[in-house]
């Protein structure tokens, strides 16, 4: 039976490379994993990046999070047609950097929260869903160490406000009976791996 696996967690908390060690894992072992991330490839995720670097920025005001919020709920969408609900179709397990937690999370800090979560009621939950809990000081080095260029949502204060919205969401999606585990994003990406691998098998 195929699986949607979401791995979450801020800006710098290592879910890229998680997402990539965890498909290679799978795929070792014979079971067919496709990677994906969010916002997606597709043509509205790639409004959302250009948007998130300075791109189509208006002159003197900041995007709005309700925007956004619309955005990432079109790109979901449109994620799960165009690409994710294909490959579970044909029994792929698919494992996704970010998903509705993320909007819920970001969003969340800046537009109203039971909105955001109307936006995604269509969305298909995971089947498990793994947060790498990261301080927000600890990403920014990350971030920084990287030289990744600063993006919209990454300014240090901006980071902490998600990642009290990202404790917020977790609890709450929690009580509704969604599977997500935490784990300490802050160990050895080896040994997040484990913990991450032992989560998802």
């Amino acid at each position: 039976m195929s699986r949607l696996i979401v791995i979450e967690g801020l800006d710098g908390a290592g879910t890229t490379t998680q997402v990539r060690r965890l498909v290679e894992h799978l795929n070792a072992r014979g079971q067919r994993a496709h990677a994906t991330r969010e916002p997606s490839d597709g043509p509205v995720g790639k409004l959302i990046r250009e948007m998130l670097t300075g791109g189509h920025a208006i002159a003197g005001q900041a995007l709005s999070q309700g925007t956004f919020g619309l955005l990432f709920a079109a790109d979901r969408l449109d994620h799960l047609q165009r690409e994710v609900e294909p490959k579970l179709a044909a029994g792929t397990w698919v494992v996704s950097d970010r998903w509705y937690h993320s909007s819920l999370a970001y969003q969340g800090t800046g537009a109203d929260r039971d909105w955001i979560a109307m936006l995604n009621a269509r969305a298909r939950k995971p089947d498990i869903t793994v947060f790498l809990k990261v301080r927000p000081e600890v990403a920014a080095e990350r971030r920084v160490a990287a030289g990744r260029t600063q993006e919209l949502f990454e300014d240090l204060q901006m980071q902490r406000d998600v990642d009290a919205g990202y404790r917020a969401t977790i609890d709450e999606l929690i009580a509704q009976g969604e599977r997500i585990i935490t784990v300490d994003g802050e160990q050895s990406e080896d040994d997040v791996f484990v913990e991450v691998v032992r989560a998802v098998t």
